[in-house]
C-alpha cells in the first residue's frame, strides 16, 4: 500500500505516472544493539500511512504479547518478523521495507546492532546512499557506533544522518545533545566522515520524525522525513564514470546471434564506440545494444543488456567489457581492505575463492599488514582476522584480473571471499590498489620445461600426498613408497613433516596459523619438483581440508595423489613412539592435532590406507599399484 493521495481516487493512471517517476532512496539504519533502529523504521511505516488497517491491528495485538513499551503500540515489531528477535526483542537478520511520499520512493535496511551480526550490517550497507546512525541519547557514543561509522565510511556511503535517539528519556536535554555531537564529530573527523547531519529525536514519541518536535524548541534543523525527501543522491554519478559491464553471459540463441549480457557497473555505452575486452585486451566495437523491448541507442549505469560486437571476440564470463580510452587495470596482487564475516577466523596462506562483478578467481591472503581497532584507530599487529575484524591485507589470485580502485568502481574494485568448501560467504573486501610487483614481475619461458624433463625420466611427476594423525605411520609408508619407486629406477623426492621442520620451516610453529603457512611453504617446494619431472612423496599431517586442496591445485590435473593414512585416534595415541599424545593429554604441547587442534579426514583420497589390518608394506604396495593403474609409472 503506498502512502494516501487524492489522485488514487480521482485520477489512477495520473497517480502511477508520478509513482513511476519519483525518485528512489535507499538507506539503512545501524549502530548499537537497542537503539531503537526497528522502531524508528516502523514509526516511518505509520507515519507514510504504508500500513493496512488489519497489519495495524496485528501489530497493536502483538505489542501485548511480546511489546517493550507497555501499553502503547511496539514499533519494532513491523519490523523484526523472526520470532527469535519478537522473543528476544533484538534484530538479528537485515529487514528491508519499501514505503513513499509524495517525493519520494524509499527502500530502507534495518541492520541488526550486536556485534556478532555485524557482517549482516554489511550486507545491507552494500547498496545504500545514505545511513542513519542511531544513537541512544542516554549511552551516547558506543563501540559499535565507531564500528558501524567506520563501515559506512569504508564502503562509501557519503551521506550520513546521526539520530539521536530517545531523547524523551533524558528530558529533551540539548546539554546531551551536544555532548554526543562534539564526541562524534571528534572521531568522524579521524575517519575521514565530512558529511554528517544530527537529529535529536524519539522514535517511540515521534518527536522530529515527521514534524518538528515542541518538546525540542532549541533545535532549528531538519526533521528526519524532511531529510530523507530533500537529500541530493547523485543518480548520475554512475553515469559520468567510464564504461564498465562485466559479462555475466555468453547469449547465444542460435548460430547467427552472439551476444554478451550484463548489467552496466558504470558508465554510458552507444552503438558505434570502441571497447576493449579485459584482461585479454582486445578491442571492437558495439554494433548492438539489445533488449526485450528492442535495440536501443543508449545504455547507462544500472541497466542489464545484452552487447553485440562488430568482430568475432573470445570473450566469456567474468570479463570485462570497458571503454576502450578510459580501460580498467589488470592486476593479480593487491592491497585490500578486508572485513571477516565467519566465526572461523581468516589465515593467511589459506587458499579462498574471491569474487569481483561475475569473475571467480583463487585467492590467498598472503599477508596481514595490521588490522585496525574501530574505537582508536590504531594500527595493530595481528596474524589472523577474527569475526568482525577489520584489516589491510595482501591478497594474491591465481590469475589475473580486471579491477579498478573501490573508490574509483565499487562495482569492480569490490569482492567477496568464498569458503572453498562450504561456498559460505566469509569475508567482504575493498580493493585499494595492485602491488607493483604485480606488474613488474612476469614468468621467465624456458625452452627445457616440465614435459622434457619428465620425458628424459620416463614417468610422469606428481604428488604423493600422505596425510594422517600423528602416529598413523605416515613417514613409514611414505619412505616404503620411495624406496620401491626408487629400486624400479623411478626419479623421487621424499619431503616429510619433520625434516622440513629442521631447514625451510623452522621459524613456524603448530598454531593453526603456522600450520596453513607450513603446508604452503611445502605445496611450493614440491609444485618445482613436479616441474623438475620428479616424482614427490610427502608426509605430513595437513589437517585441514583447504591446505590440502590448495597443494592440489597448484599443479596440474592428475598430478595430484592424495593418500589417507586412515589411522584411529586410539590407535595412534597407543602406538605413540614419540611421546607426544601424553604431553598433549598433559597440556605440555599445545595445538596438537587430534587433542586440542581438529583433524579433517579426507573425503576423496585417490588411496585409503587402513594401517590396523595392514602392515607398513602392504600399505606401501597399494600405492605402487595405483600408480601403475594409473600410468604414473
Amino acid at each position: 500500500m503506498a502512502h494516501v493521495s487524492d489522485l488514487i481516487a480521482t485520477d489512477i493512471d495520473q497517480y502511477l505516472k508520478n509513482h513511476e517517476h519519483k525518485s528512489l532512496l535507499r538507506f539503512i539504519t545501524c549502530g548499537s544493539v537497542d537503539d531503537g533502529k526497528s522502531t524508528l523504521i516502523g514509526r516511518l511505516l505509520y507515519e507514510s500511512k504504508m500500513l493496512f488497517e488489519d497489519q495495524l491491528a496485528a501489530v497493536v495485538s502483538d505489542s501485548q504479547k511480546f511489546g517493550t513499551q507497555g501499553d502503547d503500540i511496539d514499533f519494532a515489531l513491523l519490523v523484526d518478523g523472526l520470532a527469535a528477535e519478537r522473543e528476544q526483542g533484538i534484530t538479528i537478520d537485515v529487514a528491508y521495507r519499501f514505503f513513499s511520499t509524495d517525493r519520494r520512493k524509499f527502500i530502507v535496511a534495518d541492520t541488526p546492532g550486536h556485534e556478532q551480526y555485524t557482517r549482516n550490517m554489511v550486507t545491507g550497507a552494500s547498496t545504500a546512499d545514505v545511513a542513519i546512525l542511531m544513537v541512544d541519547a542516554r549511552k551516547g557514543i558506543l563501540t559499535q557506533t565507531r564500528r558501524h561509522s567506520y563501515l559506512t565510511s569504508l564502503i562509501g556511503i557519503r551521506h550520513i544522518v546521526v539520530a539521536i535517539n530517545k531523547m524523551d528519556l533524558v528530558n529533551y536535554s540539548e546539554t546531551t545533545y551536544e555532548k554526543i555531537v562534539n564526541e562524534y564529530l571528534a572521531f568522524a573527523k579521524q575517519i575521514g566522515i565530512q558529511e554528517v547531519t544530527f537529529i535529536p529525536m524519539s522514535a517511540f514519541k515521534g518527536d522530529n520524525i515527521v514534524d518538528q518536535s515542541p518538546n525540542m524548541p532549541w533545535y532549528h534543523g531538519t526533521t528526519l522525513m524532511g531529510y530523507l525527501e530533500t537529500v541530493e543522491v547523485d543518480d548520475e554519478r554512475r553515469q559520468r564514470t567510464p564504461f564498465r559491464m562485466p559479462v555475466q553471459w555468453v547469449n547465444r540463441p542460435n548460430l547467427d546471434f552472439r551476444g554478451f549480457s550484463g548489467q552496466l557497473a558504470s558508465g554510458i555505452i552507444k552503438p558505434g564506440e570502441k571497447v576493449r575486452v579485459l584482461p585479454s585486451g582486445k578491442e571492437s566495437t558495439i554494433a548492438r545494444i539489445v533488449t526485450q523491448d528492442g535495440d536501443l541507442q543508449q545504455a547507462v549505469a544500472g541497466q542489464s543488456v545484452t552487447i553485440t560486437l562488430t568482430d568475432e571476440i573470445d570473450i566469456s564470463r567474468g570479463d570485462l567489457l570497458v571503454e576502450a580510452t578510459a580501460p580498467a587495470s589488470v592486476a593479480k596482487q593487491f592491497e585490500t581492505t578486508i572485513i571477516w564475516m565467519h566465526d572461523e577466523p581468516l589465515l593467511p596462506g589459506r587458499t579462498y575463492l574471491m569474487k569481483v562483478g561475475s569473475k571467480t578467481v583463487s585467492a590467498s591472503i598472503s599477508d596481514i599488514k595490521y588490522q585496525v581497532n574501530v574505537n582508536t584507530m590504531e594500527h595493530i599487529a595481528a596474524k589472523q582476522l577474527e569475526l568482525n575484524g577489520i584489516g589491510i591485507a595482501t591478497i594474491n589470485l591465481d590469475q589475473a584480473i580486471a579491477y579498478d580502485a573501490y573508490a574509483d568502481n565499487q562495482d569492480t574494485g569490490g569482492f567477496i571471499l568464498i569458503d572453498r568448501l562450504t561456498n559460505s560467504t566469509v569475508g567482504a573486501g575493498l580493493i585499494n590498489f595492485a602491488l607493483r610487483r604485480s606488474q613488474n614481475i612476469t614468468m621467465q619461458h624456458v625452452d627445457v620445461d616440465k614435459t622434457a624433463r619428465s620425458t628424459q625420466k620416463h614417468q610422469k611427476p606428481c604428488i604423493v600426498w600422505l596425510t594422517g594423525l600423528s602416529g598413523s605411520g605416515k613417514s613409514t609408508i611414505a619412505n616404503l613408497v620411495e624406496k620401491k619407486l626408487y629400486a624400479m629406477g623411478q626419479h623421487t623426492y621424499l619431503l616429510d613433516g619433520d625434516n622440513v621442520r629442521h631447514g625451510l620451516n623452522k621459524d613456524l610453529g603448530f598454531t593453526d596459523a603456522d600450520r596453513v603457512e607450513n603446508i604452503r611453504r611445502i605445496s611450493e617446494v614440491a609444485k618445482l619438483m613436479v616441474d623438475a619431472g620428479l616424482i614427490v612423496v610427502t608426509a605430513f599431517i595437513s589437517p585441514f581440508y583447504s591446505e590440502r586442496d590448495m597443494a592440489r591445485e597448484m599443479v596440474q590435473d592428475g598430478e595430484f595423489i592424495e593418500v589417507f593414512i586412515n589411522t584411529p585416534l586410539d590407535v595412534a595415541e597407543q602406538r605413540d613412539v614419540k611421546g607426544l599424545y601424553k604431553k598433549a593429554r598433559r597440556g605440555e604441547l599445545k595445538n596438537f592435532t587430534g587433542i586440542d587442534s581438529p583433524y579433517e579426514a579426507p573425503k576423496h583420497a585417490e588411496c585409503t590406507l587402513d594401517t590396523t589390518s595392514m602392515s607398513p608394506d602392504e600399505c606401501a604396495d597399494i600405492v605402487i599399484d595405483y600408480m601403475r593403474e594409473k600410468n604414473y609409472i
